[in-house]
């Protein structure tokens, strides 16, 4: 009904009544409890709105988040491998410097071998040919002074 038929309505004697039927939400969600401390009560606050109607309650803070731990820019998992190849370079450079020494060290033994074989060698050649030229204790025989008479010799 129309606010200028209303006076017409009332002279006729016919009012129709209509009563607003509540929409039930589908799911209800109960309002969030506000954990209070005892001896503590919470201010009450009011609110005008722009239409005038004023509303009135308890003032909620809003949750804060939980504060999230702050991480390393560099991961612990990352200096760990970083480290551990560091490590595996030093070692490789060790083994190859202990490679290196063992194949120098055994070359020079070869050449010590090599030369004392070569002096040795050398100092038995000269007593074996030194030796035949140097006859001193023994019996000299000039064969052609000697005579041979019926296969005896005569010296």
């Amino acid at each position: 009904m129309y606010p200028e038929n209303t006076n017409h309505a009332l002279a006729h004697g016919a009012v129709e009544v209509h009563h607003p039927t509540p929409i039930t939400p589908a799911i209800t969600v109960p309002a969030p409890v506000v954990p209070v401390q005892p001896g503590h009560v919470p201010a009450v606050a009011s609110i005008v709105l722009p239409d005038g109607r004023v509303v009135t309650g308890y003032a909620i803070n809003p949750a804060q988040p939980q504060p999230i731990a702050a991480k390393p820019a560099i991961s612990r998992t990352a200096v760990n491998v970083a480290l551990g190849g560091v490590g595996f370079l030093a070692v490789c450079g060790g083994l190859l410097l202990l490679t290196t020494f063992i194949a120098a060290l055994t070359a020079f033994i070869t050449q010590l071998i090599t030369l004392a074989a070569v002096i040795f060698g050398g100092w038995i050649a000269v007593q074996i040919f030194s030796a035949s030229g140097h006859r001193d204790a023994g019996t000299t025989v000039n064969i052609r002074k000697a005579t041979f008479k019926r296969n005896h010799f005569h010296g």
